[in-house]
């Protein structure tokens, strides 16, 4: 049974201690846990009853459960529950303790470590994306992950967008698009505040109603507009469309600044009284 998830300082502290990669395990530094530890699974793979094998994975996980959640937490608030991840670097862990062969590498860390973050990462892959980009931009997201977390640790300091694009050997444009691939993890709220007033959502175009409505709108003021008298139609052309002022319009028409405004009130008024059955239907 994979052991449930729970986050320790214990295993905080042992995420700063677990190498980046498997080639960063020291091959020749070996300690007396490691001992006890390779010890374990020598005696594991001699065995064959089942009740023995049971113990001795169940004291190899014990003893390794930091390194699995250590690694799980490196990914932690991108997009999937930590509980998640948790849990499926304990089950790769479990699972590479089954195929572990001692003698046969560096050690069981060396070998664990590239077993649990591929698991990781293909669990990131499969389930992690609430908006699926392509294979490719999935892929060099993540090398620009590593490759920033790799070049904040060197420099102290976040890398220019030209620094991370030179590192990976990619265009600053491919980067970006990568980059830009963090949203589809954890899309914004359309709930979400904005600074002056109202929520993310109001920004999107009206729906398929939205569209009808306001069809059916235009078509019903085209029709009123052709019942007007052909000076009310002129005027409402130079005001609305060629939008000229109230005394081009007089000049226009032959008559005064005020009496382009009187006009084009009781035109207003009168096609305000028309539409409004349809708008309010």
């Amino acid at each position: 049974m994979t052991p449930r998830p729970s986050s320790t300082p214990h295993t905080r502290r042992a995420a700063r201690a677990v190498p980046e990669t498997a080639d960063a395990v020291p091959a020749s530094t070996t300690t007396d846990a490691d001992e006890r530890l390779e010890g374990l699974l020598a005696a594991l793979a001699r065995t064959s009853a089942p009740a023995e094998r049971d113990d001795l994975v169940a004291r190899v996980v014990e003893q390794t459960l930091g390194l699995a959640d250590s690694l799980a937490l490196r990914y932690a608030g991108r997009g999937i529950e930590t509980d998640d991840l948790l849990q499926v670097a304990r089950t790769a862990l479990v699972a590479a303790v089954h195929r572990y062969r001692p003698g046969a590498g560096r050690g069981f860390v060396a070998y664990a470590v590239p077993s649990v973050r591929g698991e990781l990462k293909r669990h990131f892959r499969d389930a992690g994306w609430a908006v699926r980009p392509p294979r490719a931009l999935q892929e060099l997201r993540a090398d620009l992950v590593a490759t920033e977390e790799e070049l904040r640790h060197r420099r102290g300091r976040e890398s220019t967008l030209a620094e991370v694009a030179a590192a990976l050997g990619r265009s600053p444009a491919e980067v970006a698009a990568a980059r830009a691939t963090g949203s589809a993890f954890t899309p914004d709220s359309l709930d979400a505040p904005l600074p002056g007033g109202g929520s993310t959502g109001d920004l999107l175009p009206g729906g398929a109603e939205d569209w009808a409505e306001e069809l059916l709108l235009r078509s019903t003021l085209h029709d009123e507009v052709r019942h007007l008298s052909a000076r009310d139609q002129v005027i409402l052309r130079l005001r609305f469309v060629e939008e000229r002022t109230q005394r081009e319009i007089g000049e226009h028409i032959g008559v005064s600044q005020m009496q382009v405004s009187r006009l084009l009130g009781q035109v207003l008024d009168r096609l305000r009284e028309r539409l409004e059955p349809t708008a309010a239907a």
